[in-house]
């Protein structure tokens, strides 16, 4: 896979498609884009150009404990970088879960290379707001407090991480505990700061603020459910709702593999919806 340094972070990203218009797609949780290969195919097979990338301290990136803004936003200013680098912008954006707020705080951070937003499986509500503080953050605080980087470096996301890009081992352990800690109860502390619905961390008045083209699709997840999809798509002016033949599901989370008999469904609207934008211009 090509590597781009972004920042002084080496990012692994790929490009599906050799022609058309731009489209990003971001994984959610701390999962690698691996997991979209073959949807981005099914994108690209009808003439686009789809950009898949590995946030840092995601799948094959390099692990970066360090920054006062908040992870999210970190994330947001490197794939303006990393689309400004492709010369691939203006660009659509679009994600899943955790990429879609990170598709809307691109749109917030760096509107002028925004030209629509894709929003799949929106992330919000009491459930949401009371899983994902210790599943991104907690856990690993808790670990380096009781067993220093080492049993950081144990757990089963980071072993992710270090066996797609053996280097972040080193980069881990060479860390301070204390600066470790530091740096995830700040990012905690920010994600945490606000609302937790409809879009977890995200007010209100940003959503109305959003001025380009967007597409939503609610999730049916305890994590992303359907009501909070819908509730979003309300709040953002002139956005339009694809919902999915699915049923809400009473569990934690799904896979975005469970929408695999869906693909080909969401990127004939996707691409529907790109297309109707692009021949108004």
């Amino acid at each position: 896979m090509p590597i781009i340094k972004i920042r002084d972070v080496n990012i692994n990203y790929k490009v599906v498609g050799d022609q058309g218009p731009w489209l990003t797609l971001i994984t959610g949780g701390r999962r690698g884009f691996t997991e979209f290969n073959a949807f981005a195919q099914k994108i690209a097979d009808k003439g686009f150009q789809v950009l898949l990338h590995d946030r840092r301290n995601t799948g094959a990136s390099d692990v970066m404990i360090a920054g006062q803004d908040g992870e999210e936003e970190i994330w947001a200013d490197d794939l303006a970088l990393l689309l400004k680098s492709l010369k691939a912008t203006p660009a659509y954006i679009g994600g899943t879960s955790s990429g879609a707020r990170l598709s809307m705080l691109v749109y917030n951070r760096h509107p002028e290379i925004v030209k629509g937003l894709v929003l799949m499986r929106i992330t919000g509500g009491a459930f949401a707001a009371g899983r994902l503080p210790d599943n991104y953050y907690g856990q690993f605080i808790k670990a380096a407090q009781t067993g220093g980087m080492a049993a950081v470096c144990a757990t089963e996301q980071y072993q992710e991480r270090i066996t797609a890009n053996p280097d972040n081992l080193k980069r881990l352990m060479a860390m301070d505990p204390k600066d470790y800690i530091a740096t995830m109860e700040h990012w905690l502390s920010i994600f945490k700061s606000g609302p937790i619905a409809p879009v977890l961390g995200m007010p209100e008045a940003q959503l109305k603020a959003i001025k380009v083209p967007t597409l939503v699709i609610p999730g049916n997840d305890k994590t992303h459910d359907s009501s909070g999809g819908r509730a979003t798509q309300a709040l953002i002016p002139g956005s339009l709702l694809f919902q999915l033949p699915i049923e809400d599901q009473d569990v934690a989370v799904l896979p975005f593999s469970a929408w695999a008999d869906h693909e080909a469904a969401m990127a004939t609207r996707i691409t529907d919806f790109i297309k109707d934008i692009e021949n108004k211009h």
